[in-house]
């Protein structure tokens, strides 16, 4: 967020990829914005709010939490989503600005003990979290263990309260009467969000899945589309068929225009 005083007349200055903004008295102000965002995708802007700003990589460094935590502010995305080991840095990086924290519970397979994601969800609050994205356990839902799948809802949603609690689904190994059993009973236990994916499955998030879910949940609760969003315009739709925040490590690369990879 930038707020910019300058004197009359103000002068424009492009160059390939920015533009310059300059007060024509004593005192310049820069501002710095990809020309890609103002004249190919006039939505980018907004669809940033909608952005969780995402590195989850085993090895990512000190250096890369702080560099997602800056571009994160440079673009005014919504969230930064992280392990958990690194909320604390990250918290310390975010100071000042309104950009929300999530980390991840019981990340990548979900099938650490019940008490452990609780103890997990706790200590994360602590630090500085607003946000716990927690892995469903997939291997009880196979088993039909309903009842420990509900337990467990019920156990994080009461360890947490005040925090925003995002289930993920890794709706590739379900079929879709139970993910739509899964919404149902996130919703009942007072969630806030459905997600699709961890991102480190076989599958991602599809649209499919997307508007299962909306047609499940309604305007109940959030829905993440996370796992393969690399471009703007997968973004957008995944935005028109529902999903009301998107998990991407790409975020930059969505806002400024460029093609999904083939990779």
């Amino acid at each position: 967020m930038f707020h910019l005083k300058v004197g009359l007349p103000v002068r424009i200055f492009n160059d390939i990829r920015q533009f310059r903004v300059a007060a024509c008295n004593s005192a310049i102000f820069e501002i710095f914005i990809p020309l890609t965002l103002i004249i190919r995708y006039p939505m980018a802007q907004s669809i940033a709010k909608f952005i969780d700003h995402t590195l989850l990589s085993p090895t990512a460094t000190d250096s890369d939490i702080k560099h997602l935590c800056q571009e994160a502010r440079e673009y005014g995305f919504k969230a930064v989503c992280i392990a958990g080991s690194r909320v604390d840095l990250a918290r310390r990086s975010l100071a000042g600005s309104d950009i929300l924290l999530a980390a991840v519970v019981g990340f990548p397979h979900g099938n650490a003990a019940t008490g452990a994601k609780t103890c997990e969800a706790a200590a994360y609050a602590a630090l500085g979290a607003d946000e716990l994205d927690v892995v469903l356990n997939t291997g009880w839902v196979k088993s039909g263990q309903w009842d420990l799948v509900a337990a467990e809802l019920k156990s994080l949603r009461e360890c947490v309260p005040e925090r925003t609690l995002k289930l993920i689904l890794e709706t590739c190994y379900l079929e879709d009467a139970e993910k739509r059993k899964i919404c149902r009973m996130s919703l009942e236990a007072g969630w806030e969000f459905v997600k699709t994916s961890t991102g480190f499955g076989p599958g991602g998030a599809t649209l499919g899945d997307v508007e299962l879910m909306k047609e499940t949940v309604g305007d109940a609760m959030g829905i993440k589309a996370s796992g393969g969003i690399r471009d703007y315009e997968t973004a957008r739709k995944y935005l028109e068929a529902g999903a009301t925040r998107i998990g991407a490590s790409s975020g930059p690369a969505i806002l400024r225009g460029e093609k999904k990879s083939k990779k």
